[in-house]
């Protein structure tokens, strides 16, 4: 194999580990830092991941190595994919289940509290409210003399044709929701409109934003304790960014392994 096509495969498979969000933080392992290497030789790709702490919950844990194998296993080329978490207290556990594509379930057995579909289901509706935040947020800034109870009347269309309103279209693709410019903007993960006091629904809706936003930059800086030089490998959280979970093709096997 030439070295031009040994480098295309390294960096279509780092592309790919890209599209594994950390459920929480809502961002790639990637900008994060939690790919600690990444070996591809042919088909077979190695990857090692590693997190903020020894005791990161392992059900985030799991989720994050198991997306990531999925989506590597994925890749047209890869004939044998292995991924190991390094330094977690269930390691050893979490290595063997993803070697013997044993599931969560299969994994953790009576220890497994809940479904991995469940858990993302969660964190993608808490991702969505933080989106729908900043979208208003700035909404109201570009319309000074309006209030947060005004905001029932604002339309998808009415928002910035930027950056922060396509995520959050993407957001509302994920969850099923309408994304035609006439569809109303302040809405719950169910599509359901807000009523009553909506500076009281924007007060929690920033709360949630904020929680994602200030754990992200806690756990950056526990990576970089952890592990001297991480900073290197983790590109900064900008305002309002986001990656476009409708991108994230996980085989349908995943589901199924959940299940059991």
């Amino acid at each position: 194999m030439s070295v031009v096509a040994t480098l295309s495969r390294h960096d279509e498979a780092f592309a790919a580990l890209g599209l594994v969000l950390d459920p929480e933080l809502d961002e790639p392992i990637t900008d994060l830092g939690f790919v600690r290497s990444l070996e591809v030789d042919d088909g077979v790709v190695h990857v090692h991941l590693r997190l903020p702490t020894s005791f990161c919950s392992p059900n985030f844990a799991y989720l994050m190595a198991g997306d990531a194998k999925d989506v590597l296993t994925a890749l047209p080329w890869t004939e044998r994919v292995l991924v190991e978490l390094d330094d977690h207290h269930d390691s050893d556990k979490i290595n063997a289940g993803l070697a013997a594509d044993a599931g969560y379930r299969g994994t953790f057995g009576h220890e497994a509290e809940e479904n991995l579909d469940e858990l993302r289901a969660t964190f993608r509706r808490k991702a969505y409210v933080a989106a729908m935040e900043r979208s208003l947020k700035a909404w109201l800034r570009a319309n000074p003399d309006a209030t947060e109870n005004d905001l029932s009347t604002v339309v998808l269309g009415d928002l910035a044709d930027d950056r922060t309103s396509n995520a959050l279209l993407r957001r509302r693709e994920a969850l099923g929701l309408r994304t035609d410019p006439a569809a109303s903007a302040l809405v719950d993960h169910a599509g359901r409109p807000h009523t009553g006091d909506l500076t009281m629904v924007m007060r929690r809706a920033r709360a949630t934003r904020v929680s994602i936003d200030g754990n992200a930059h806690f756990c950056r800086g526990l990576l970089q304790t952890r592990y001297p030089g991480a900073e290197e490998q983790q590109v900064p959280r900008a305002e309002g960014a986001f990656i476009p979970l409708t991108t994230v093709a996980v085989p349908q096997r995943t589901t199924q392994e959940h299940s059991r």
